[in-house]
């Protein structure tokens, strides 16, 4: 009984959902029928553009392949964008600043040690006939040389003699030949007066030291040359900048009538007092201010050389010797002074 209830609703929902067959075409209206076959028509044209669009679309999708096929570090750039976005804001600023440390600190250790390889000259100057030329000499060979007065530089490689001495197994060794310290380009200046600066302009910037020659026999009648030329050199721009080591060797020890290396640099200190207030009321009445040079030791106190901020050393030596050519030259003070460079 149950089946055969269930099989008469079968059957009547079968029949529900049958679909009724279409009208013969000649009981159906000619109105109805144009729309049809208008309908079928909008089908069909709305059908060929699906298909063009579809192929279209399909060449797009195949460009943007080629495209990121072309461009293979997109993944990671676009990881690395992920992972530091998703990192903490502090860490990465901290990242950021060590960063520029190590940037900084590269920039700075390559411009110190490209200024330590640039500034290698030893620059030998002085007025003329103040024995500049047989000192180079002297240093670089250790021998006695006739000489005239320059009219160009003369360079040369120079091997400061290290004076330390070694103990081992209680023999003493000294190095001061066998042992060379660092290695300096000597460069021998000329002196006249229409040249040196013209020379001192070509080799300031690599000027490691400065040797300022000095006749002692007769530097009371040059005592007011050698004062403005040396004002010359300290109140460079580029040298005050720098700060090579000055020395002032006081030659020609073995004369006589030789001043000392002390009363030298006090008359020099005198002397280079007064140019300094002339240099400065030059100035000022040129264009009303102090300015454009630098200034020479402090204000408001008499010049001395412990003023200025590179190191100063005043020694005496002699070029030719106490013995003339056959004998060798005082120069030991010297050596020992380029040798701490």
């Amino acid at each position: 009984m149950l089946l055969d209830d269930l099989f008469r609703s079968q059957n009547v929902n079968k029949v529900n959902f049958t679909r009724r067959p279409a009208a013969p075409p000649a009981c159906r209206p000619a109105s109805v029928q144009a729309a049809e076959e208008g309908d079928v028509s909008h089908f069909q044209i709305s059908f060929s553009g699906q298909m063009e669009a579809d192929s279209t679309g399909g060449n797009m999708g195949d460009k943007a392949d080629v495209e990121i096929s072309e461009n293979p570090f997109e993944p990671y750039i676009e990881f690395l964008r992920q992972q530091l976005e998703d990192q903490d804001p502090i860490f990465l600023i901290g990242f950021i600043v060590a960063l520029a440390v190590v940037v900084i600190t590269c920039v700075f250790l390559k411009y110190f040690l490209t200024s330590k390889t640039v500034r290698s000259a030893v620059l030998v100057v002085g007025l003329c006939d103040s024995g500049k030329t047989l000192l180079f000499s002297r240093l670089l060979a250790g021998k006695f040389k006739r000489t005239q007065t320059s009219i160009t530089d003369s360079s040369a490689p120079y091997k400061a003699k290290n004076d330390r001495v070694s103990t081992v197994h209680f023999i003493t060794i000294s190095y001061d030949d066998l042992m060379m310290g660092s290695s300096w380009t000597l460069i021998d200046l000329p002196g006249h007066d229409s040249l040196r600066s013209l020379y001192l302009e070509k080799f300031k910037s690599g000027a490691r030291a400065i040797v300022f020659v000095v006749d002692s026999a007769i530097f009371q009648k040059e005592v007011r040359d050698v004062a403005e030329f040396l004002y010359i050199l300290l109140t460079d721009n580029v040298i005050s900048r720098n700060a090579p080591a000055l020395v002032v060797a006081c030659n020609k020890q073995d004369i006589t009538m030789a001043k000392s290396a002390k009363l030298i640099q006090q008359q020099l200190e005198k002397e280079m007092n007064t140019l300094r207030v002339t240099h400065s009321a030059a100035l000022s009445s040129q264009d009303g201010s102090v300015g454009g040079s630098v200034y020479l030791g402090k204000k408001g106190k008499d010049f001395e050389f412990g003023q200025l901020p590179l190191k100063v050393e005043f020694l005496e030596c002699s070029a030719r010797g106490n013995k003339g050519e056959e004998g060798d030259a005082d120069i030991e003070s010297l050596e020992k002074s380029l040798a701490k460079l």
